[in-house]
């Protein structure tokens, strides 16, 4: 078998087979690389290039330059940053001839079938190295069309966040983009001033010399007689003697003003004022409500604060990239009578209704029109999250940086694995890092569907808001029921909701009811993968327990019948990867995690399948045959081999986990007919799991990449490498220790008890 490490590097040659010791190693590495790191702020620009429901860059520059003449070019340029070295692919959908620069390399130059052929695309690999890497592309106007699409393949997962380039936009996210030229122009230094290169760029960043002259707010949001909008600033007090602080300054109409939650000022009319206030030492929180009053020429306000003769410092109340010499963060124009909750303002997590009336919120399904968010004092220019924790790509090595914040399906498997280990031990540090990871991303749900409406794609919970497949709701939705045991996030049942509603009533099904994947024009139209079982089933078990709605867990068992009449092989007892209905066929490889996938799902739904259920009985005794064929194929090392029935494919740990972890299920909750080989092959194994998979540092090797699915055992075993540290290993790892030591406790239990009643009748 492949050797990831010498015999002393392994888990099993530090501690043995035992499994406390083991999941503390895994959850503790696992939480130690991924620290708790929030999103990133940055300013961006509305009026700039935006993304489409697809994630590509939309640059059609035929709209932005309508009486461009012909020939004449026009530049974009973009920053992107790498942690790391990876490989992205990338796509490009042609308007006019294009010309693609990374790293001031020619990458791609367009063709006439690219350039007229509609939705023509060309997929590209492009090599991110660590630090700045450049994006250039030149456009040059046509009668056919003017610039391009530009993304990353699969937007929704592997993300490309790109960042403006030139000093006097550093930190803002999105791109430039030049106004047209008559020739072409070598590319500038993407990290100096942007005066040094001869070509205009856009959008603006200053405002022009006559909205300098007006209020912060007049220039923002123009004369608005019954309005009114807020000003957010961070008061830092650095004086120790605990003098109060005195705000002072000009006022051109009513305002009032909140140091933390506490209302300190009210200042009906125009003109100056001072007052004086307590503050604590440090950062405080400042808030002032400004009015339009009718009749007035300018609205908003100046303020300062000082001690004595000190001045002290105004700062954002978050760091925002790219916004470092700003002070103040702006919401509204809200009409009279639309007021937020003072406890809902000051924070990150929540966008603004500006009409007066206008009721419910986006988690609830109202659409975002008419709510507003946090944004400075530059031209069409807000506060934009980025998830930037993780640069995704189709490899990942041990170091690579963390994951925490990300709604992703890999991502649910950990999330599960951490909140059972933590459980097991007791330990509630780990539960509590497991649920907060999964707070993070529905905290900003509400925010994220208007950001969608805002701008095309969503910075942050990608594959939540942009939802169309189970993949992108199922794992880690089926993680956030879970952790509402841990946690009563109110966020959770309005998005769990949505999910049931997708899963139940949207999703595209056989006309027998079997969930399938349609993806007209991609790789996988027509497709049915045992993944999916996994996708959905566990899912639905949880919302069925959760809400009391028993349809769901109806739902669930069905879909396993439906399924294996679809995918079961019955020469071997195991489960076809995909069917194929394009080609009326199953595709006959039983890739192993597929099958892990499926025997993973299938305890869920009979943990919670009532005993007088109509499919109880056909569901244990499939149960027991897919069991059946799974042990018959286990390897001498515990594991099993990537492909099930084909030894000669590499031996793979994730499903290995899988196996052990339903194995370890059925001898515990009793569903087996006969328990005993399923004990020996269980600990087996874990045993295989900790002597090969994983090493005394808790790192996770021989877990699979992600797949997709071909016809031959080949494309499993020689394109599906494996990968250090991956998600879909890490959890499941955690999941199966738990499993064979509740095992083990069970039996050891149930022996005690037949001992003591034997000496007993004695």
């Amino acid at each position: 078998m492949t050797t990831y490490f010498s015999e002393p590097q392994s888990m099993y040659y530090r501690f043995g087979e035992d499994q406390e010791q083991v999941l503390k190693v895994l959850a503790e590495r696992y939480i130690g690389a991924n620290a708790q790191a929030d999103f990133v702020y940055r300013a961006f620009q509305q009026s700039g290039i935006l993304q489409n429901d697809k994630g590509l860059y939309d640059l059609n520059l035929g709209k932005r330059f309508p009486d461009a003449p012909k020939d004449h070019i026009s530049y974009a340029a973009a920053l992107v940053w790498g942690d790391e070295n990876r490989n992205l692919d990338v796509l490009v959908r042609c308007y006019g001839p294009v010309r693609f620069y990374f790293n001031n390399e020619l990458i791609y130059r367009s063709t006439v079938i690219d350039e007229i052929t509609p939705d023509a695309t060309v997929k590209l690999g492009i090599d991110i190295e660590p630090g700045w890497n450049t994006v250039w592309l030149e456009m040059k106007n046509t009668p056919a069309g003017f610039g391009c699409q530009f993304g990353s393949d699969e937007g929704k997962v592997r993300i490309l966040n790109v960042l403006a380039p030139f000093q006097e936009r550093s930190g803002q996210a999105g791109w430039v983009f030049s106004e047209p030229v008559t020739s072409a122009q070598a590319q500038p230094n993407l990290l100096a001033s942007q005066g040094e290169s001869n070509l205009k760029w856009l959008p603006e960043t200053q405002w022009s010399a006559s909205e300098q002259n007006k209020s912060a707010l007049e220039r923002i949001y123009g004369l608005l007689p019954g309005r009114h909008a807020y000003a957010w600033t961070n008061l830092n007090n650095r004086d120790t003697s605990g003098r109060p602080v005195r705000l002072s300054g000009q006022s051109s109409g009513p305002i009032q003003i909140w140091l933390g939650d506490k209302s300190v000022a009210t200042i009906k009319n125009a003109g100056s004022f001072e007052v004086e206030v307590e503050a604590t030492f440090g950062r405080n929180d400042l808030l002032v409500r400004s009015e339009c009053q009718a009749g007035a020429g300018s609205w908003g306000f100046d303020l300062k604060a000082s001690v004595g003769k000190e001045s002290l410092q105004l700062e954002l109340p978050q760091r925002v990239q790219g916004a470092l010499e700003e002070c103040w963060f702006y919401a509204g124009p809200f009409e009279s009578g639309a007021e937020p909750e003072l406890a809902d303002l000051m924070r990150l997590d929540r966008v603004y209704r500006t009409n007066a009336g206008q009721q419910g919120t986006g988690t609830s399904g109202v659409s975002q029109a008419g709510r507003t968010y946090w944004r400075l004092d530059r031209p069409d220019t807000f506060i934009r999250p980025y998830y930037e924790n993780a640069m995704l790509s189709n490899k990942w090595t041990v170091g690579s940086v963390t994951n925490y914040g990300r709604w992703d399906y890999p991502l649910g498997v950990t999330v599960y694995g951490l909140l059972q280990a933590g459980r097991y031990m007791q330990r509630t540090d780990i539960t509590r890092y497991a649920a907060e990871h999964v707070q993070s991303c529905t905290q900003m749900y509400e925010y994220s569907l208007w950001d969608r409406e805002q701008y095309g794609f969503p910075s942050i919970n990608q594959q939540l808001i942009m939802l169309k497949m189970l993949d992108n709701c199922g794992s880690f939705g089926s993680a956030m029921l879970e952790s509402y045991t841990e946690c009563k996030e109110p966020t959770f049942l309005p998005i769990a909701e949505r999910i049931a509603d997708f899963m139940l009533n949207r999703l595209e099904r056989q006309t027998d009811g079997a969930f399938y994947r349609t993806c007209a024009g991609e790789y996988a139209e027509n497709t049915m993968w045992a993944d999916d079982l996994y996708m959905s089933t566990p899912f639905l078990v949880r919302y069925a327990r959760v809400t009391g709605k028993s349809e769901a867990l109806d739902e669930a068992a069905k879909q396993f019948s439906l399924y294996r009449k679809y995918l079961f092989m019955p020469e071997y007892k195991i489960m076809s990867h995909v069917y194929d209905f394009k080609y009326k066929q199953a595709t006959q490889i039983p890739w192993g995690r597929g099958n892990g996938w499926t025997l993973f799902s299938l305890t869920e739904v009979l943990e919670a399948l009532p005993e007088d259920h109509a499919e109880r009985p056909a569901l244990i005794e499939f149960f027991n045959e897919l069991c059946e064929g799974y042990a018959a194929l286990q390897s001498e090392s515990g594991l099993w081999h990537q492909v099930l029935n084909h030894s000669e494919t590499y031996l793979e740990a994730s499903c290995t986990a899988m196996f052990a972890y339903g194995f370890a299920r059925g001898v515990r909750f009793g569903w087996f007919k006969d328990p005993s080989a399923y004990v020996t092959a269980a600990q087996r194994a874990w045993k295989g799991l900790v002597s090969n998979a994983i090493d005394r540092q808790g790192n996770v090797h021989g877990v699979c990449s992600g797949s997709r699915y071909a016809f031959t055992a080949e494309y499993y075993d020689q394109d599906l490498r494996t990968v250090t540290n991956d998600n879909h290993g890490i959890g499941i790892m955690m999941l199966a220790g738990t499993e064979v030591a509740k095992m083990e406790k069970h039996l050891s239990e149930r022996t005690a008890k037949s001992t003591a009643s034997t000496v007993h009748s004695g």
